[in-house]
């Protein structure tokens, strides 16, 4: 038999449709097409990249502060933990928040003991004012975030059941450790519309971390790793780190390697057509070569004023990270990223179980001027009209005085998921608005109490997107896992 006909009988199927434009590359001419709303979500099986309506919200950057960041000294003050301080609840003529029913209701433990059993009350650490138009307390900790606290939309009714710091993944994916997880809301989002700029990622992490336990903040889960967040350096040069150029390799040969890894990759895709790993591995080499080309014109803030810079607090030791950080979010929004996480802390850094005075005014100190940077410059640009801000943290701190067998310091709060605070601003959303209340110690959420879905539905109908219609063939979502939109804060 001639070798020709010898190769052409051992073609099988497979390979032969590949090779006309059916295999991968096929396949990713469609996603293309579909992002670009050339090929409609009825014909592919997955969102089409476009949200149901005009949306008020084209864009997300959530900020997150690890570690439980205390509601009573940030944005939820309380005038009776001074009053009655060094009471325990029972010493006090209200009602003890531990003996609710609802103390247990929205408590699940991890962690083999009851968090919750201190009851001494521990006095606010720290002053605060009534600041802006509408008199909003906001503690003397932030004085910049004070200044404009009209822009903000505080939510002081969240409430979480994780007792432990498995509330930080439950923050971002809405799922108890206890159960199975669930893909995050960076990549829903990421799923749903995809990205505005083919040469940055649809989803990028911002940050620094020595637990490797952040990556569940921007995973994909059963989703795939395509959707899983971009982790990026601030680095312009070497913003991704299997995609930097090595010293002494020319942009020639790194394109030729790039291009010899894809067409071996795609080789393989021909066999293994329904790989999402391989999948994910071709799209992140094809954005890592995308990126050389665009994403050190996008992380290089040396473009920024002075003036802005200083805005941020990049002029300033203290506060410098933190500011670069946000500052890249901002020119990363502008460039079409449609979610942005910002990890504005160590991991667990709020974490005061003791010492909060001095941890806490430390961190503060640390974020409060970006922060407020950061708004007034979307303001100013007008970004912040569809830009959609959420700035959290897994838990709150106890109202209660920490004295256990585990910490006899006496100087800080415990775990606390029963009432904290999230902000928010832009997107949409009322400016000085105020929703939500905890009771008169700080301890549940009583007043419009919100689970922390009730976040992601909100962020998601904002973007015109709804979470019904991004269910997964053979994966049954919980009705907690949607959420109920925030309309009361809606503008």
């Amino acid at each position: 038999m001639p070798l020709m006909s010898r190769c052409c009988s051992r073609r099988n199927r497979r390979t032969f449709l590949a090779d006309v434009g059916l295999g991968f590359t096929g396949l990713s001419l469609g996603s293309m097409l579909f992002r670009d709303g050339v090929i409609r979500a009825s014909e592919t099986g997955v969102p089409d990249g476009l949200p149901l309506r005009d949306p008020p919200a084209k864009r997300v950057i959530w900020i997150f502060l690890s570690g439980g960041v205390s509601h009573l000294e940030t944005f939820d003050p309380k005038p009776l933990l001074n009053e009655y301080a060094g009471k325990t609840y029972d010493e006090t003529p209200h009602q003890n928040p531990q003996k609710l029913p609802i103390f247990l209701e929205r408590s699940r433990s991890v962690v083999g003991f009851d968090r919750d059993v201190v009851s001494k009350i521990m006095p606010l650490n720290v002053g605060y004012q009534k600041r802006g138009e509408l008199g909003v307390e906001v503690t003397d900790w932030l004085p910049y975030l004070g200044q404009v606290v009209d822009d903000l939309c505080i939510v002081r009714s969240m409430y979480t059941t994780d007792n432990d710091h498995g509330a930080e993944f439950q923050f971002h994916t809405g799922r108890h450790t206890l159960d199975e997880q669930q893909p995050t809301i960076g990549s829903w989002i990421s799923y749903g519309l995809g990205t505005a700029n083919q040469n940055l990622p649809e989803f990028v992490f911002l940050g620094q971390y020595k637990d490797t336990r952040v990556k569940k903040d921007f995973a994909a889960d059963y989703l795939g790793p395509g959707y899983a967040g971009v982790e990026l350096s601030l680095d312009p040069a070497n913003p991704l780190p299997f995609g930097r150029a090595l010293e002494g390799k020319t942009p020639d040969r790194q394109r030729r390697e790039f291009e010899l890894v894809n067409k071996l990759n795609r080789i393989t895709a021909v066999e293994y057509p329904d790989d999402a790993d391989l999948r994910a591995r071709i799209e992140s080499y094809e954005l890592a070569y995308r990126m050389q080309m665009s994403a050190p014109e996008a992380l290089d803030l040396s473009q920024e004023t002075a003036e802005t810079q200083g805005l941020y607090g990049i002029d300033d030791e203290t506060t410098a990270i933190y500011g670069r950080r946000l500052l890249t979010a901002r020119r990363l929004a502008e460039r079409g990223v449609r979610f942005t996480l910002v990890y504005l802390s160590d991991y667990g850094e709020w974490d005061s179980h003791s010492n909060i005075k001095e941890l806490h005014a430390r961190s503060c100190k640390r974020v409060d001027k970006p922060l407020a940077g950061f708004i007034a410059d979307l303001k100013r640009r007008g970004l912040l009209d569809d830009t959609l801000v959420v700035c959290a943290t897994e838990f709150g701190r106890t109202p209660g005085l920490e004295i256990t067998s585990f910490n006899k310091a006496g100087t800080g709060r415990d775990h606390h998921p029963h009432g904290f605070t999230v902000w928010m601003a832009g997107g949409g959303l009322k400016r000085g608005c105020v929703h939500g209340a905890t009771d008169e110690f700080g301890f549940h959420a009583v007043e419009h109490p919100h689970y922390v879905t009730d976040i992601h539905a909100t962020v998601l109908h904002q973007l015109g997107l709804d979470s019904r219609k991004l269910e997964i063939p053979g994966r049954k979502r919980l009705d907690v896992d949607h959420g109920q939109v925030i309309r009361e804060i809606l503008a």
